[in-house]
């Protein structure tokens, strides 16, 4: 074994909040090493959030190109080049790195490209992708080893090499008729993107709606955007069996109200949740405990049961959102610096980028009822909003919830054209603990999005 390096910092992962704790911590002056699989600055550049809207886009843009007619325009038929496609991902993702290397380079930080694997605590033996070895310990440790995406013990799924969402950003050709497992964030929007760029598409989901952790309104509106753009899903639906390949022909064994039978595809995608990259790294060694689940256990300070060590990102269980992990790296580096910041009761907004998008900040429905708060409810169509028509935009709506006995607003979702500039405002303004009043009287630009505010805000009414 190479002899022990000693540095000030040892991080394991250069995901969003470890690649920012450690251009802060080396800019200090603390002599930082960050040990880096793969994916330099982490999933979302890479194989995530940034590729995926990118993609998106594209898919928007060839919406748009069939409507051509709708807005006076006139065009040839439009076909999909996915070679095309992937090509101005890929020149994004590239130029996302160069932005990384400069910032390592500038910060000081030492990027280490291997695997790491702890030996002892705080100490990690590193297999570096250029072949060799180094032992590297750390006097403080930080974790960010990530998830990857699940795939279910169903007979032949494995065997049938489904796509996952990091294969579906790599299509050189446009699929015959995908095959999409799961009903929430990656596989709606994957869905809808390929459903535009061309493909047949067909969505399973187990649950009742799409989007089972929003209100029922929100899960029914989406099934009749994907009805309207020609996306068969199946709702109450469960996969009990594969066979085949993927990216050849694939076909899965459906069991829903209808009773079994069997959908044929050209490929399948699977995007029914995560699994935290802790196996193999060696986390007993360095008395790293897990919980249940296979997360890192961590406090509301993200600090492990292990003394100088820290974890933070996905793997410790944070919500999946890259805007969270930002924030793990804030309460650290606060409480570094003498702070005492926590997860604890963190406004976390989210963002499903189908088209419209679908927003929420803070309780639905669902939640408030089931949490026993009172609540007044505000909502009407997207429509009301000026800007809609002037975009041709219509679908959707918005809706609020303010407090029973006062004017706290409780929570936002919307589902329309522009819904994440709504989103900012909502939770800008309840952050700062402004009534809804403030919202509701404020001078807003017409004609923009967020007009509707008083629109909305004038007809609140107890809750059913």
């Amino acid at each position: 074994m190479p002899p022990t390096e000693h540095y000030d910092i040892l991080i394991i992962g250069s995901g969003e909040a470890s690649k920012y704790l450690a251009w802060s911590m080396a800019s200090a002056g603390q002599h930082t090493a960050v040990v880096e699989r793969k994916l330099i600055g982490g999933s979302c550049p890479n194989i995530a959030c940034l590729p995926s809207k990118n993609i998106i886009h594209g898919a928007k843009v060839a919406a748009f190109a069939r409507r051509a007619a709708e807005f006076g325009l006139e065009g040839g038929p439009l076909s999909t080049n996915m070679e095309g496609v992937r090509h101005r991902k890929q020149k994004m993702v590239d130029g996302l790195i160069e932005l990384h290397l400069d910032r390592f380079k500038a910060s000081g930080a030492e990027l280490v490209m291997g695997e790491a694997r702890f030996v002892g605590e705080r100490t990690a033996e590193i297999r570096l992708n250029d072949g060799g070895e180094r032992v590297i310990a750390g006097e403080r440790v930080f974790l960010n080893l990530g998830t990857r995406a699940s795939i279910p013990d169903v007979p032949g799924l494995a065997a049938a090499r489904p796509m996952t969402h990091v294969d579906a950003l790599e299509l050189d050709r446009l699929p015959g008729h995908l095959v999409v497992m799961g009903g929430g964030y990656v596989g709606l929007e994957f869905a809808q993107a390929i459903r535009r760029f061309g493909s047949r598409v067909t969505v399973i989901e187990m649950g009742a709606q799409l989007l089972p952790r929003e209100d029922t309104d929100v899960g029914s509106a989406l099934f009749q955007l994907f009805h309207d753009e020609g996306i068969e899903v199946l709702l109450n639906t469960s996969i009990v069996k594969a066979e085949g390949r993927s990216g050849q022909e694939v076909s899965v064994r459906i069991d829903g109200d209808g009773g079994q039978r069997d959908v044929a595809g050209t490929d399948l995608l699977v995007a029914v949740g995560r699994t935290p990259n802790t196996d193999g790294v060696g986390l007993s060694e360095a008395g790293v405990a897990l919980d249940s689940r296979g997360y890192i256990a961590v406090n509301e300070r993200l600090e492990t049961g292990a003394a100088n060590v820290w974890a933070m990102g996905e793997c410790a269980g944070s919500p999946q959102f890259t805007h969270a992990a930002f924030d793990d790296f804030r309460i650290i580096r606060d409480n570094l610096r003498g702070g005492n910041r926590t997860t604890r009761d963190r406004l976390i907004p989210s963002c499903m980028f189908t088209d419209p998008e679908v927003v929420r900040v803070g309780l639905n429905e669902s939640e408030a009822r089931r949490r026993g708060t009172k609540y007044r409810l505000a909502g009407m169509p997207i429509a009301n909003v000026l800007r809609t028509r002037t975009v041709s935009e219509p679908r959707g709506f918005m809706k609020m919830l303010v407090a029973a006995d006062s004017d706290r607003i409780l929570g936002f979702t919307a589902f329309g054209v522009e819904a994440s500039e709504l989103l900012a405002a909502v939770q800008t303004a309840m952050l700062g603990s402004l009534p809804y009043t403030t919202l509701r009287d404020g001078i807003f630009t017409h004609p923009t999005i967020s007009e509707g505010f008083g629109a909305l805000l004038t007809n609140l009414r107890a809750a059913d």
